[in-house]
């Protein structure tokens, strides 16, 4: 089969950083789905494996986001069949999904929205599950309406999970929700995507934030450059606020700047259910189907921001390029081998 791997660690303008490549054809395993791509898209994600783990010569398959068909089952599976039209961000410890057919356990796989294609589906598996996540089972944002939702400010909110984010809290929260971005277009974007107010994260955060909530936030998703913001969020968190965060900050966080008012910390990694196979697992395949139900409903939409063509190693190069500028709003994807 058709796929794009790569066997050392490059920039992504080298023509060897992703190169295409013929392997064999992978076989499901007991509760796995053999998956026909049709569509993928480009996470932050895979360029830091891209850049950080050296598979030493041997085919690396990266991309955790996928749209397909299902072709074959393992024989203990029981909520797919082939056929079925799905979608799904994948196991970081098993091979990727720039491949023509690739193996997924059918517990964090969801069924593709009826009411987007193929390519609109991919852009969201991964930031669906990751802001999901990161709002409902880390933070405890509640959605019930029985209490109070409070202030949600999300860092980075034109960003793949930050796009997802704003919607789910407008949506699915009675929060107020505050979105930070830099550009005119990103601005417009996050407003288009329903957050109450927009700020810059360029200038001042905590003054900005004051102006809107002058008694602090209650929750914070902070999906970049955490350490660039960190005394900002500390100030502008309510006492027992709660902080969530997903990248990798450059430099160590003084956390003990939380203390006094008892602010907790949370991190959200989607791949931690699969990578050690948590009892709840199957939660991730539950979370694909309410996104797929909300987005049939209208309630929430793709974050395909730009399709760069048939999926190959050059467009897969042009794809960790651009998010490799921290430039990109929403998601890139490509289609079809």
């Amino acid at each position: 089969m058709k796929a794009v791997a790569y066997r050392t660690s490059l920039p992504s303008s080298d023509p060897n950083s992703l190169i295409d490549v013929e392997l064999p054809e992978p076989k499901p395993e007991a509760r796995d789905l053999l998956v026909q791509v049709e569509a993928i898209s480009v996470n932050p994600v895979d360029t830091k494996i891209r850049q950080r783990v050296d598979p030493q010569g041997t085919d690396k398959v990266l991309g955790w986001d996928v749209a397909g068909t299902v072709v074959a089952v393992g024989s203990e599976v029981s909520l797919f069949k082939p056929g079925d039209h799905v979608f799904y961000a994948g196991a970081i410890d098993r091979p990727g999904g720039n491949a023509q057919l690739q193996v997924v356990d059918e517990r964090i796989v969801g069924r593709k929205p009826g009411t987007l294609d193929f390519a609109e589906a991919a852009a969201l598996p991964l930031t669906a599950v990751t802001a999901w996540e990161l709002l409902f089972d880390r933070l405890g944002v509640p959605r019930d309406g029985t209490r109070p939702a409070g202030t949600v400010l999300v860092i980075g909110a034109a960003g793949g999970v930050g796009s997802i984010a704003v919607q789910l809290a407008r949506k699915l929260t009675g929060a107020t929700v505050i979105g930070t971005a830099s550009r005119a277009e990103s601005r417009e974007w996050v407003l288009g995507l329903g957050a109450h107010h927009v700020v810059d994260h360029r200038g001042d955060l905590a003054s900005q934030i004051k102006a809107i909530a002058p008694q602090g936030v209650d929750y914070v998703l902070s999906l970049t450059h955490t350490e660039q913001h960190f005394a900002a969020i500390v100030e502008v968190l309510k006492p027992q606020g709660k902080l969530g965060l997903i990248d990798d900050p450059s430099t160590p966080l003084d956390v003990t700047r939380l203390k006094q008012k008892s602010i907790s910390l949370h991190w959200e990694f989607m791949y931690t259910r699969s990578l050690f196979h948590t009892p709840d697992m199957q939660a991730q395949h539950r979370i694909l189907n309410e996104v797929a139900d909300l987005v049939d409903a209208g309630a929430l939409r793709s974050t395909i921001s730009g399709n760069l063509g048939t999926i190959n190693a050059a467009n897969l190069r042009k794809a960790h390029a651009q998010l490799e500028s921290h430039g990109t709003t929403g998601k890139l994807v490509l289609s079809g081998f």
